[in-house]
């Protein structure tokens, strides 16, 4: 992700989550967060979906994947999830890769399953638009 694509995914947050992260909030990622990661999706000219992390010692912890309505079951957030894992599995360092998805987003667990994760714990009441509980994934790396 690149200063340039901020708008882009700002809006696509917007449309995707109740309570999106700030046109600011992503500024400072890309500007200023020397532990962040984010990656574009893009499809012709179009921006479709992004994802990031945070790397901190031996965690990666995923802070978000989001993907246009009109583009989910793709591929693209596959895509996104794989590029990001890679990131970990290329670092000698990294152990786990962790997240949060909310207790109800089926679909998102299932391909976070898929790819090895396991839920580790609930947050209980972590969402802030709806109290709604998040589950903790973890995914062991081995290298």
């Amino acid at each position: 992700m690149k200063l340039e694509d901020v708008d882009a995914v700002a809006k696509l947050e917007s449309e995707i989550f109740p309570t999106p992260w700030s046109r600011e909030s992503f500024c400072k990622e890309v500007e200023e967060n020397n532990i962040a990661y984010y990656i574009v999706a893009v499809k012709g000219s179009e921006l479709v979906g992004y994802g990031g992390l945070w790397h901190v010692i031996k965690e990666m912890h995923i802070t978000n994947i989001a993907v246009k309505q009109e583009y989910r079951g793709t591929g693209i957030g596959q895509g996104i999830l794989t590029r990001l894992i890679e990131r970990a599995e290329n670092d000698e360092l990294v152990e786990i890769i962790a997240l949060e998805v909310r207790r109800s987003n089926f679909r998102a667990q299932n391909l976070y399953r898929k790819y090895g994760f396991f839920v580790a714990g609930v947050r209980e009441k972590y969402y802030e638009n709806n109290r709604e509980d998040a589950y903790i994934m973890f995914k062991k790396i081995m290298h």
